[in-house]
């Protein structure tokens, strides 16, 4: 692909996670085509589901109904350029289109295992590269016998779907068993029954999140964020907040080395990805990963930490590879400290009012709040990424001070910041 003209793009399953890269794509003057891989919406997408906002920026809309053929048909009336995952479920769609199509692809000897978490693994383990020991489920006794053997905690979770959905940590293996038993025959957020279970070995150490994106094989870091977490309402290691990590960190470069060997692994070539690492005492060590943008609009917070974003890469990979391959070799910048605080609901009932919301306002690095409930709206007791109430966004050019505002809204979110008529959510 060469600059300079209006390129064809299409985005298979475009949701609230990747509203903004299509707009992106939309206001550079591209043509924007969006593909959905199911007929339905996934339940978890429907509550930010705006039509009449997608709308304006497709040129066209193609859903695809298990139809591989038709679904080529419809989308070659268009001439794309490029096919590009928006969500995790578009994944292996948008490698069988671009790959059928000879399109700039990550093709799809791998397609599965970037969406398996168990063969994803294994591809990892076979490259030689550091792996978390884990098994395929195959029954209660099995991983219970699996844990009882292995000793310790174990984190148990479905074969697919996307954040922390289903993911359990067991102490004991009576818990793995009741874990699987839970997991096995329930429906994950992409409204898909569970295909299977996985149970992986619990990875002591920091875990960090490594946001890329790829052009001919050539990678970029677009920015990196380590995970506070906390054990609240009966969910251990919950994420309570994601900081951005700036190049001079001591682990960056080790982070970031092992991500690309995990890319070249994987065989992901072209367009943005989103890693989950552990940094262990033995190195790190992939928690998993997904080949698509990240979630939780971090592409708006990597800008204001750093001036970039997986958004703007994306593009350029696909409409502009020199000046990717060019450019991906520039030193990353610092231009704040920023953090995205996920605040954790300690109730359920109907929301008054965050009587405490004025004190976090007022601090040095506060830069905004996004309330995913608001008062008058039903709010449940948070247990996962799916049932955080509000985001806080911080970020000062000192890093000092955005640790201690952060610390400041961990102190103040617990029953007092919440107002709530008592009742079912």
């Amino acid at each position: 692909m060469s600059t300079g003209r209006q390129h064809t793009v299409a985005i298979v399953d475009v949701y609230a996670p990747s509203v903004r890269l299509a707009r992106a794509f939309a206001d550079a003057g591209h043509k924007v085509i969006r593909v959905q891989s199911t007929v339905n919406v996934p339940r978890v997408y429907k509550p930010g589901l705006d039509e009449s906002l997608l709308r304006e920026i497709f040129g066209g809309n193609i859903i695809h109904d298990a139809d591989v053929s038709a679904t080529l048909d419809s989308l070659s009336e268009f001439s794309p350029d490029a096919v590009i995952a928006g969500g995790e479920c578009g994944v292996e769609l948008a490698d069988l289109l671009s790959e059928t199509l000879a399109l700039p692809t990550n093709g799809t000897a791998h397609s599965e295992a970037r969406r398996n978490k168990f063969n994803q693994v294994e591809v990892l383990r076979a490259a030689g590269l550091r792996a978390t020991r884990q098994i395929f489920v195959e029954s209660s006794e099995h991983v219970r016998s699996w844990h009882n053997a292995l000793g310790g905690r174990v984190v148990i979770k479905p074969l697919r779907s996307a954040g922390n959905d289903g993911v359990q940590f067991c102490d004991d293996p009576d818990e793995s068993m009741r874990a699987f038993e839970a997991i096995r025959d329930a429906e994950n957020i992409f409204s898909v029954r569970n295909e299977g279970v996985v149970a992986q070995e619990y990875l002591v150490g920091t875990e960090f999140v490594v946001n890329t994106v790829s052009c001919e094989s050539q990678h970029r870091v677009t920015d990196v964020w380590r995970y506070t977490k906390m054990s609240a309402n009966g969910v251990a290691d919950r994420v309570s907040a994601a900081v951005s990590v700036p190049p001079d960190h001591s682990r960056y470069d080790a982070l970031t080395a092992y991500a690309f060997a995990v890319l070249d692994a994987l065989g992901i070539q072209f367009g943005p990805a989103h890693l989950e690492i552990m940094d262990t005492a033995e190195g790190p060590c992939l928690v998993e990963i997904g080949a698509r943008i990240s979630g939780a609009d971090t592409a708006y917070y990597a800008m204001l930490a750093g001036g970039e974003s997986q958004i703007e890469w994306t593009i350029e990979a696909y409409t502009d590879p020199m000046r990717f391959k060019a450019r991906s070799q520039t030193p990353h910048e610092v231009h704040n400290h920023v953090a995205m605080v996920f605040l954790t609901s300690p109730r359920q009932g109907v929301l008054r009012g965050y009587p405490l919301l004025a004190h976090v306002e007022a601090l040095e690095s506060f830069h905004n709040q996004i309330q995913i409930v608001k008062p008058g709206q039903p709010i449940a007791v948070t247990i996962s990424d799916t049932t955080e109430p509000m985001m806080i966004g911080l970020a000062h050019p000192g890093p000092s001070v955005l640790e201690r505002d952060l610390l400041t809204v961990h102190y103040l979110d617990g029953h007092g910041f919440y107002d709530i008529e008592m009742g079912t959510a």
